[in-house]
């Protein structure tokens, strides 16, 4: 994976089933009413198929993976 992912949660949608922290208890708690907290920053390597796992298992689907983008270097005609 040569971009950077990200876990991201869809707080509108999900309805605090704890599937996620479950699933993957390295990226995500439960705050106190059993709604997800994300651990900030980008997902370790190793981790990354157990962040898919988890975001195909969501049973309302809040989960994404957001792939960072790279930065515009000035060379990308698109972006002038």
């Amino acid at each position: 994976m040569s971009a950077k992912a990200h876990l991201t949660i869809d707080r509108i949608r999900c309805d605090g089933h704890g599937l996620c922290a479950e699933l993957l208890p390295e990226l995500v708690r439960l705050d106190d009413w059993g709604y997800p907290i994300i651990a900030p920053g980008p997902i370790p390597d190793h981790l990354v198929a157990h962040a898919q796992n988890a975001m195909t298992a969501c049973p309302v689907l809040a989960l994404a993976l957001k792939r960072a983008e790279k930065p515009d270097d000035g060379r990308n005609p698109r972006h002038r």
